[in-house]
C-alpha cells in the first residue's frame, strides 16, 4: 500500500494541479490524515485550506470545516467541485430539502467536504446526526477554520466558536486542525486553551508576504495621497479600509466620480446589498471595495493587487490580517497607508471606552503602540512587522523605508521642548496648538490662555510645522506620550517621558520623509508578458470571464491569473503538457482542456 505521503503528492498533483507541497504543508497534512490535531498559523496566501482538503481525501469518512463564513461557503464549494472534490454546505441559505440531500450524501459517503457554520455545528439536531456518523466510522475530520474567532478580544470574536472544544470531548477519536492566517502570542494561547487543544502539535509558518509592499504615509490630504498612489493601477482589484461608515460610503463614491469603480461595505448596509456588493467584487474584475473592518475575513480572491488604509487599523495584528488580504496569488501586491495623530486618539478612545477589563485594555494599547512603531520606525517596515511575530529577518528591499531611507538625527533636545510644551499647557491640547506654541504662532487662542508667555513658547521656531508633527507622532509611538480622546485628543505625558525629560534618556527621530519623486511612485504589480503573450494572456481572460458568468461562478475559481499567464507564456500543445502548468489538475484538464488548447492554437 503506498504511504500517505506518496498518496498526498499524488492527490495535490492529480487533484489541485500544484507540483510540489510549500513549507510545513507535507508535515501537517500526514500528521492530521494519521489522526493528530493541529493547529496551524501560516500567512494568507500560504495554502492553508490543502492541509486539511488533502487529509480529507485521504482519510475514511466526511470532512467537516467549520466557518464563520455562510456567505462565501458556496464559493469555497464551488472552487473544490471544479476540482472534481465532492464538496458541500450546510447552512441557513438552504431549504429543507437541500440540507436533507447533503445529510444524506454524508452517510452514504457521497461527500468529501461539508461546510457548516458554528451556529449551526452546535445544533442539536446536527450533533445527534454527528453522532451517528461518528458511531459508523464516518467523520473524517473536524477543520476549524478562521481560529483566531475564539479569541474573547480579537477583532473577529464569535461567542459560538467558545462552544468548539465540545468536540473533542464527544468525537475524541476525530482528528482536529484548527487554522488562522493571524495570531500573535497571547492570542495563540489563547486559541490552544478555549479550542482544547492543548495536546496539538502547533505549526508555526513565517509571517513574511514577500510579494507584499509596504508603504507609509503621513496623512496630508488623503483624498489626493491616495488618488497619487492609484495612478497607474486603473483596472486592479483592491480594498480601501475606512474607519466609519459615513467614510466608506463617500470614499466608494468619489472613487466611482474618480474613474475608478468601488463598492461601499459595511455592517449597516442593508444585508442584500452588502451581500450583492460583495458577490459583485468576487465575481468582476477591477473592482474597488471601500469597506470598514466588516469585510475581508475569508475573501478568497486571488487577485486583489492593493489593501490601502485611509485610517489606522485597530492595531497591528489587524493591520497585518487586513493587508495580508492582498496578493493570495503570490504575484506583486501593495500595502499603502496615511495616518496621523487623529487617528491615534480615535483609536485610543475605542480602548479606553469598551467594555474590555483593565488588563485586556493595556494588551490593546500595546498592540497599537507596536502599530505606532511601525509606523515611524526608521527601519525596514517588513522587520518591525515580522520582529512583532517573533520573527528575525534582513531589511527587504520591498518597502518606502528601504527605498528611502530616511535621515535620522539627533532629537533629545526637540523631544524636551515638545513634551515641557505639553506639561506646562497643562495635557489639555492636541497637537496644532502645541506645534503653534513651540513655533511662537501669535493668535487669539494662545494669548487666550496665556501661552504666550510661558518658557515653551517660540522655543521651537527652528523647526517647521510638518516636522513639529512628525515630532509629537514619534513620542507617541514610543510610548512617551498618550493621546486622550476624552479631552478632545489632548496629549499627555506618560511615566516614561520623566527620563527624557531629566536627560537620561536620549532620544533618536526620523526626519518627515519627502514625497519621491513622481517616476518611483507606482511600479509594475506583476510580471510583465512579452506584446505576443500579453494578447494571449487577455484572450484567456476574456474566456475565463465568459465561462464564469455561464457558470455563476467567480473568475478566479475557473483558473487563477497565474495559471493563465504560465499558459499564454509555455503555450501547450497537448493534454500531457497543460498537466505541466500549475493549477492544471485532472479535473480542470478535463473540464477545460479542449477549449484552452483551440484558444493556443489559434493565437499562435
Amino acid at each position: 500500500m503506498p504511504s500517505t505521503a506518496t498518496n498526498a503528492l499524488e492527490i495535490l498533483r492529480a487533484t489541485f494541479g500544484y507540483p510540489e507541497f510549500r513549507g510545513a504543508q507535507a508535515e501537517i497534512i500526514a500528521h492530521v490524515a494519521a489522526g493528530g490535531d493541529a493547529l496551524v498559523l501560516m500567512p494568507t496566501g500560504g495554502g492553508k485550506s490543502l492541509c486539511y482538503q488533502i487529509p480529507a481525501l485521504l482519510r475514511p469518512g466526511c470532512a467537516v470545516v467549520v466557518s464563520p463564513l455562510i456567505a462565501l461557503m458556496q464559493d469555497q464549494v464551488d472552487a473544490l467541485t471544479q476540482l472534481g472534490v465532492r464538496a458541500a454546505c450546510l447552512n441557513s441559505t438552504l431549504d429543507w430539502q437541500s440540507a436533507q440531500a447533503v445529510e444524506q450524501a454524508m452517510f452514504s459517503s457521497g461527500l468529501d467536504l461539508v461546510y457548516i457554520a458554528p451556529e449551526r455545528l452546535l445544533l442539536d439536531r446536527t450533533l445527534a446526526m454527528f453522532d451517528a456518523l461518528y458511531e459508523a466510522g464516518k467523520l473524517a475530520l473536524f477543520a476549524i477554520d478562521e481560529a483566531h474567532c475564539v479569541s474573547q478580544w480579537g477583532h473577529d470574536f464569535r461567542p459560538e466558536y467558545l462552544q468548539l472544544c465540545a468536540l473533542h470531548e464527544r468525537y475524541p477519536a476525530v482528528p482536529r486542525i484548527a487554522l488562522t492566517a493571524t495570531a500573535d502570542q497571547a492570542t495563540r494561547r489563547e486559541m490552544l486553551e478555549r479550542l482544547g487543544l492543548s495536546d496539538a502539535r502547533v505549526f508555526l509558518s513565517s509571517f513574511d508576504r514577500p510579494n507584499i509592499r509596504y508603504t507609509v504615509v503621513e496623512k496630508d490630504n488623503p483624498r489626493r495621497q491616495l488618488l497619487g498612489f492609484l495612478s497607474g493601477r486603473r483596472g486592479q482589484a483592491g480594498i480601501v479600509y475606512c474607519l466609519s461608515r459615513k467614510k466608506v460610503e463617500e470614499t466608494a463614491g468619489w472613487l466611482s466620480a474618480q474613474g475608478f469603480p468601488a463598492l461601499p461595505y459595511h455592517a449597516g448596509l442593508p444585508p442584500a446589498e452588502r451581500a450583492a456588493n460583495q458577490r459583485r467584487f468576487l465575481r468582476e474584475e477591477g473592482l474597488i471595495m471601500c469597506a470598514t473592518i466588516a469585510f475581508g475575513m475569508g475573501i478568497d480572491k486571488p487577485d486583489v493587487r492593493f489593501v490601502a488604509h485611509l485610517d489606522l487599523p485597530k492595531n497591528i495584528e489587524a493591520y497585518y490580517q487586513e493587508t495580508g488580504r492582498a496578493g493570495r496569488d503570490g504575484e506583486p501586491a501593495e500595502a499603502w497607508m496615511a495616518y496621523g495623530m487623529q487617528d491615534v486618539a480615535l483609536q485610543h478612545a475605542r480602548i479606553a471606552e469598551s467594555t474590555a477589563g483593565e488588563q485586556q485594555k493595556v494588551l490593546e494599547s500595546q498592540r497599537l503602540t507596536a502599530l505606532l512603531a511601525y509606523c515611524e520606525a526608521p527601519r525596514c517596515r517588513r522587520q518591525v512587522l515580522l520582529d512583532y511575530f517573533g520573527e528575525s529577518r534582513q531589511a527587504c528591499g520591498n518597502c518606502d523605508v528601504c527605498d528611502n531611507p530616511p535621515e535620522l538625527w539627533e532629537g533629545t533636545q526637540a523631544a524636551q521642548k515638545a513634551l515641557s510644551a505639553i506639561f506646562r499647557t497643562g495635557m489639555r491640547f492636541g497637537v496644532t496648538h502645541l506645534v503653534d506654541v513651540l513655533r511662537g504662532k501669535d493668535s487669539d487662542k494662545i494669548r487666550q490662555w496665556g501661552h504666550d508667555r510661558l518658557p515653551t513658547f517660540g522655543v521651537g521656531s527652528d523647526l517647521d510645522e510638518m516636522t513639529w508633527k512628525s515630532v509629537f507622532r514619534q513620542l507617541a509611538a514610543a510610548g512617551l506620550v498618550h493621546v486622550d480622546m476624552a479631552e478632545h485628543g489632548a496629549l499627555q505625558l506618560t511615566e516614561a517621558a520623566r527620563e527624557v525629560l531629566k536627560g537620561q534618556r536620549p532620544v533618536q527621530l526620523r526626519r518627515p520623509a519627502r514625497r519621491m519623486p513622481a517616476a518611483k511612485a507606482a511600479r509594475p504589480t506583476v510580471p510583465l508578458l512579452d506584446p505576443a503573450d500579453e494578447a494571449l494572456f487577455q484572450l484567456l481572460r476574456r474566456w475565463r470571464g465568459d465561462t464564469a458568468r455561464e457558470q455563476g461562478v467567480p473568475a478566479y475559481v475557473i483558473l487563477h491569473d497565474k495559471t493563465l499567464r504560465e499558459l499564454a507564456e509555455v503555450r501547450p500543445t497537448s493534454h500531457g503538457l497543460l498537466a505541466s502548468i500549475s493549477g492544471m489538475g485532472s479535473a480542470k484538464i478535463e473540464h477545460y482542456g479542449a477549449e484552452l488548447l483551440e484558444l493556443i492554437r489559434n493565437e499562435g
